[in-house]
């Protein structure tokens, strides 16, 4: 496989960022970064997987088992696209409930009519 020769033309392109501050060049570099990135963060927030969810639940302390049960529970009732962790959080929060708590009477059978959509 050969490589085509790409011709310098840096400085071409650099006469438009030549007059720009350090603090413009900084700007502009974090706007082209959000650019980038900003496909990437909608993709994130609007897609997961059990997998995604159950990691979720991991880092929060509950255990491997645990959070398996969370997600498989979450997921028949339609609740995962909603983020296992965020819907343990909420609920934790409405009930005055430490986040562990709020998890385990999930597992009980017990809230699981607590969440507003």
């Amino acid at each position: 496989m050969r490589c085509v020769q790409r011709s310098d033309d840096f400085e071409v392109r650099r006469k438009r960022l030549r007059s720009l501050s350090d603090d413009e060049l900084h700007a502009r570099f974090w706007k082209l970064v959000e650019k980038i990135v900003d496909p990437l963060v909608e993709e994130a927030r609007t897609h997961t997987t059990p997998s995604i969810e159950r990691s979720v639940l991991l880092r929060m302390g509950f255990s491997s088992i645990e959070a398996k049960a969370l997600v498989k529970q979450l997921s028949e009732r339609g609740l995962l696209g909603q983020g296992a962790g965020c819907l343990i959080l909420q609920l934790a929060l409405k009930k005055k409930l430490p986040i562990r708590e709020a998890g385990d009477a999930l597992l009980q059978g017990r809230y699981w009519g607590e969440f507003d959509l």
